[in-house]
């Protein structure tokens, strides 16, 4: 088991939920059942699925998990390139935002080998 908190791929993927769901605040109204929930809950995923999948038994369940959370890093780039698109997030938010998942990508992929090594 590893403790999800002490890893900085947790810390920067759950802050990046934070940052999220304060300029999704900003959306039209009539996207909060649609797109801004789509983006909040892929977001939200991303740190869930590493805190679960530290929880588990084997680092072969934490790997399943960690390709779950990098499935869900790439479903939240595509709905922020949506919202970039229909003028929802200006150039700057979106540099930041797509900046902060391509480094939580690598982060994944490093991690996720890092386990794939050291179970076989």
């Amino acid at each position: 088991m590893h403790n999800f908190k002490e890893l900085k791929i947790w810390q920067d993927s759950k802050n990046l939920v934070i940052d999220i769901y304060k300029k999704t605040e900003n959306f039209p109204k009539e996207e909060i059942f649609g797109l801004t929930n789509q983006i909040r809950r892929s977001a939200v995923s991303i740190p869930s699925n590493i805190a679960e999948g530290c929880g588990r038994n084997s680092d072969k369940d934490l790997i399943r998990f960690i390709d779950i959370a990098n499935g869900s890093s790439f479903e939240l780039e595509t709905q922020l390139i949506i919202a970039h698109e229909l003028g929802y997030v200006d150039e700057e938010d979106f540099r930041y935002f797509d900046d902060k998942l391509s480094e939580i990508q690598k982060m994944n992929y490093g991690f996720r080998n890092n386990l794939i090594n050291k179970t076989n």
